[in-house]
């Protein structure tokens, strides 16, 4: 199977270099420190989960990962947070459309098994509009073969 990406989005280097230390091995891993670097790198790769902290300076993940909804629709979202708080959590679910909301700090077995099932989500979403668009396509081509005969 491709190797798809996965990006993770936090301010704090250390966090960072944690989530790399942790995931390298598993997984294609992209890291940014802000959400304009992190749209940046969706721009360039194609990456099939983003996993995001939610307090931010200038952008939380919440409004990042609504703000991508539109141009990635199937790429699978997870926000991670060192904090509780149930309306972050209804916004995280209703706005920004996440698979899984985790707080902080997270255990590296259970988030490399989110991630591993989000992936495998983003790849049959992949394939299915692939598919979707070769029936179309045929479709197309037979109903266009029927006019032709008539």
């Amino acid at each position: 199977m491709v190797q798809f990406g996965v990006l993770y989005i936090d301010d704090e280097i250390h966090n960072l270099n944690s989530f790399k230390a942790a995931f390298r091995r598993d997984f294609n891993i992209y890291a940014a420190q802000s959400a304009r670097e992190g749209r940046k790198i969706l721009e360039q790769n194609e990456i099939a989960v983003i996993v995001t902290d939610q307090r931010m300076p200038v952008m939380t993940g919440i409004e990042f990962l609504e703000s991508i909804i539109p141009v990635y629709p199937d790429t699978i979202r997870i926000l991670l947070t060192g904090f509780s708080d149930i309306n972050a959590v209804m916004d995280a679910i209703n706005r920004g459309q996440v698979y899984k909301y985790l707080v902080k700090p997270w255990a590296d077995e259970e988030l490399k098994m989110y991630i591993q099932n989000a992936i495998e989500i983003y790849h049959l979403r992949k394939e299915n509009r692939e598919l979707a668009n070769k029936l179309e396509l045929a479709n197309k081509q037979l109903s266009n073969l029927t006019n032709t005969a008539l």
